[in-house]
């Protein structure tokens, strides 16, 4: 594509998955992009973006970057400051607030670093922060220039200090265009902030090139000495709050069927994983974290079924979920929110059960058994939305910072 795109991921440095496979998908789909990450970014990743012909760069370029960098960092340090300060309960919530309104700013202030130095080592390019802070983006968008932000989901408030340095940015709306993974995180970004433009769209990728082969998972389950009998499923990523790893707990602690765990990610609970392994029916079988793309492909590849257990009411978007389509791996998927719950209910490969239920998941998982879910049709990823690479570049490219659509 030779429209000038830049790429910029904050989290690019974490071994989350996620992160980096978006942001390694979309550089090989576009084949000349900018990318503008952290300096410890994996040895590896900046492999592969090299061989997917980017650009990486992971510092600020220019003097208004270079300072926006400084003021960031010095904000960040003020936030370790308080933090240590104000950590004790005995103090008023707002005050114990006060370490997340110093990161907020920082996170602000480094993504208008790095929209800076997009724009200063690329010629007018569409600029996309692929992971950014959940607020501030006014600020963002003044000091920084025109770009695009994909918000996953609001983890933090602005209070009153905040509040007004956004009111006194506020001509910096013209200059971003907010796009939510989710109509739910659309609806909480558009009553927090109501004049910024807001849109639905997916942030996850599938590319039909991801689906497993058959000659795949047969080498990744004789890999794992899984016979056609044993039971496997995969339970991938780190145990964060949206996850409800007590419902899983206690559905297998009534399981009547043997059944095969496979896990990675981080972090995950030492002792839980214990207490499932001492589980007469539960066999766990752990990945080494982090794990790389390649272990966790051959674990889905080994898998029956993939498992996603969220509470009710979490409405952000799920890689896990994605991971199923794009891989071709049958799916179980607690109903914790109506639109995703609408989309997966009578389709054959996906079992859904009500969240917080473990008997129902208990049931579930038995009966796996004795009778396997087919795998999702090639074209299921596109039929449900989630645009490919190279749609998910020509849909960015077009955007237009400042408007609401």
């Amino acid at each position: 594509m030779n429209h000038p795109l830049a790429l910029i991921e904050p989290n690019a440095d974490q071994h989350n998955g996620h992160y980096c496979r978006t942001l390694l998908a979309l550089a090989r789909a576009h084949g000349n992009a900018l990318v503008v990450a952290p300096p410890l970014i994996p040895a590896s990743v900046r492999e592969q973006l090299a061989a997917a012909g980017a650009e990486l760069a992971t510092g600020p370029r220019g003097l208004a970057a270079a300072l926006l960098g400084f003021t960031a960092q010095l904000a960040a340090v003020t936030a370790r400051a308080t933090g240590a300060v104000f950590a004790s309960r005995r103090w008023p919530d707002q005050l114990r607030r006060t370490p997340h309104q110093f990161e907020l700013l920082a996170s602000a202030l480094r993504e208008a670093a790095a929209v800076r130095t997009a724009r200063r080592l690329r010629l007018d390019p569409t600029v996309v922060i692929l992971t950014a802070a959940p607020g501030l983006h006014v600020l963002a968008g003044l000091l920084g220039g025109r770009h695009l932000r994909f918000v996953h989901e609001i983890t933090t408030t602005e209070d009153l200090p905040l509040r007004l340095l956004g009111r006194l940015a506020r001509r910096g709306r013209h200059y971003v265009l907010v796009l939510a993974p989710t109509r739910a995180v659309q609806d909480q970004l558009s009553e927090r902030f109501p004049s910024l433009g807001v849109q639905v769209r997916p942030y996850a990728v599938a590319s039909p090139a991801d689906r497993i082969t058959t000659e795949e998972r047969a080498k990744a389950r004789a890999g794992l000495g899984l016979a056609d009998r044993h039971t496997a499923i995969a339970l991938v990523g780190g145990w964060w709050p949206a996850k409800d790893m007590l419902t899983v707990h206690r559905a297998l602690g009534q399981l009547t069927r043997p059944i095969h765990l496979l896990i990675t990610g981080q972090p995950l609970d030492a002792q839980r994983l214990a207490q499932w392994s001492a589980l007469p029916q539960v066999q766990v079988r752990l990945e080494q974290v982090p794990a790389s793309d390649t272990a966790v492909r051959d674990l889905y590849a080994a898998a029956d079924a993939a498992l996603v257990a969220r509470y009710p009411g979490i409405g952000k978007e799920s890689g896990l979920v994605t991971d199923a389509l794009r891989f071709g791996v049958p799916l179980i998927c607690s109903d914790h929110h109506r639109d995703l719950t609408r989309k997966l209910t009578g389709q054959p490969w996906t079992r859904l059960f009500p969240a917080g239920d473990a008997t129902q998941l208990a049931d579930i998982l038995d009966r796996l058994a004795d009778q396997r879910l087919p795998a999702p049709a090639p074209g299921t990823a596109a039929f449900l939305g989630i645009p490919t690479p190279g749609d998910q570049i020509a849909f960015l490219i077009n955007c237009k910072p400042g408007e609401a659509r």
